[in-house]
Formats: C-alpha cells, sequence, structure tokens
C-alpha cells in the first residue's frame, strides 16, 4: 500500500505519531510530507532523524514545504490518485481552521484538498478534540529557578547546535532535541519530556467537528487506530 503522512507542528501526539508511522513502513511505502513546523517541532523534541531513517525512494520521499515552494507541485499526486491512503498525524487547529474553510494555502492543506480531488481516503489526527484540558509534553526546557548561573555553563559548553543561552533560554528553533545538555548540567537545570496542560479553545473543537461533514475524510481520536484500519 502507498501511504502519504502528513505532519504538522503540534507536539501533542507527535511521539505516537511517529512510532506508528514506523511501524507501518515496514510493510508499506510511505511518502512523509512535513510543515514547515512539522519539521521544526520534529527536531526539537528529537525526532526528525527516525523520520529520516524510515524514508528514502519512489513513494518513500521525505517531502518538506521548503523544497515544494508555494506551488506543491508533489500534490499532484493526490488529485491523479497515486496514494491509497493520507494520514495527517498529529494536526494542529491551524492547519483544520485553513481544511474548514477551503484554505489550501500550505503543503498539508493542499495535500489534504487534492486528496479530496483525487478521492483518497484521508484520516485526521486533530489535537483540540473535545472540549477540556489535555496532558501534553514539552520539549527540553531551561528551568531557572533551578540553574545556578554557573560561570561556565556545561550545558552549553556540550550543546552540539549551540542552542543555550545559559542563563536565558533554549533557542527550541536551533535544539536538535538530543539531550546532550541534561546530561550535562551538574544541577540538573535542563529538563525534557514536562508535562503540562493545556485548555482547549471553543474555537478550536468547534472546526474540528465540521470535519465530520468532509467526504472521505475521517477524523480519528489517537495515531493507534490507524493500525487497525489497514
Amino acid at each position: 500500500m502507498k501511504i502519504a503522512w502528513g505532519i504538522t507542528g503540534a507536539g501533542h501526539l507527535l511521539q505516537d505519531s511517529v512510532e506508528i508511522l514506523e511501524m507501518l513502513s515496514m510493510d508499506h511505502k510511505i511518502t512523509v510530507f512535513l510543515s514547515r513546523a512539522g519539521e521544526e517541532v520534529l527536531k526539537m523534541y528529537g525526532l526528525f532523524e527516525r523520520i529520516t531513517s524510515v524514508t528514502g525512494g519512489y513513494y518513500q520521499e521525505l517531502v518538506t514545504e521548503a523544497e515544494q515552494k508555494s506551488s506543491y507541485p508533489i500534490a499532484g499526486r493526490f488529485s491523479l490518485g497515486k496514494y491509497d491512503l493520507l494520514v495527517v498525524s498529529p494536526t494542529t487547529s491551524n492547519t483544520i481552521g485553513k481544511i474548514v474553510n477551503g484554505i489550501a494555502d500550505t503543503l498539508i492543506t493542499n495535500i489534504i484538498a487534492q486528496a479530496g480531488k483525487g478521492r483518497v481516503k484521508t484520516y485526521v489526527i486533530p489535537v483540540d478534540l473535545e472540549l477540556g484540558n489535555i496532558e501534553t509534553v514539552l520539549p527540553s526546557k531551561l528551568e531557572l529557578e533551578i540553574c545556578q548561573n554557573c560561570e561556565t555553563c556545561e550545558a552549553a559548553a556540550a550543546c552540539p547546535s549551540t542552542a543555550i543561552s545559559p542563563g536565558v533560554e533554549i533557542n527550541l528553533l536551533q535544539c536538535q532535541g538530543c539531550g546532550v545538555c541534561q546530561m550535562a548540567c551538574s544541577f540538573d537545570a535542563i529538563k525534557g519530556g514536562k508535562k503540562i496542560k493545556i485548555h482547549m479553545r471553543d474555537v478550536d473543537i468547534r472546526n474540528t467537528r465540521k470535519l465530520y461533514e468532509f467526504e472521505d475524510l475521517e477524523v480519528l481520536r489517537h495515531p493507534l487506530e490507524i493500525k487497525n484500519l489497514i
């Protein structure tokens, strides 16, 4: 089976999405489509290399928004029905807001639109699904109340991407999520995988509900559901 998998810029459900993608790649050809934010967030969480390790070859490409420019020529595969299935997981509220309003000005929204025109079955896994709070995981974070402002910051010295400003913050756009800084800091001032609760906005939940009206598109709650559908 030829599967297209889109990843947007959400940290919630990202690890789960990558794990299911890896599992499916053992039996199917998967092309991975990354939004600009999706590429950045994968790197922040240290998951980008896992995506590159399961791609390579025809219909197993790693497709980025930067490479596709503004015309997204590869989206033509969807209008021609070249894929058996499109999965978008995780899907941000921003992406869903554009989908339900017919806007296709990004790589991910464009392939979803073209999948609809090509009658390619699409599964969307939103991060904003129900009202209330959800628990999610942060990438690496410098805890300023723990940081000792050492004259020589061991974490900054160890960081291979110079992403740490000692006593200030971690530049997540430079961070590769390697975890070296966490091991280097003697005071355990850098945390990875910290859990926080975030509140779902009403407008995002309303937009997600509109997805149920789309033809050939199904909303799923978790990436694990994909296993039972393929």
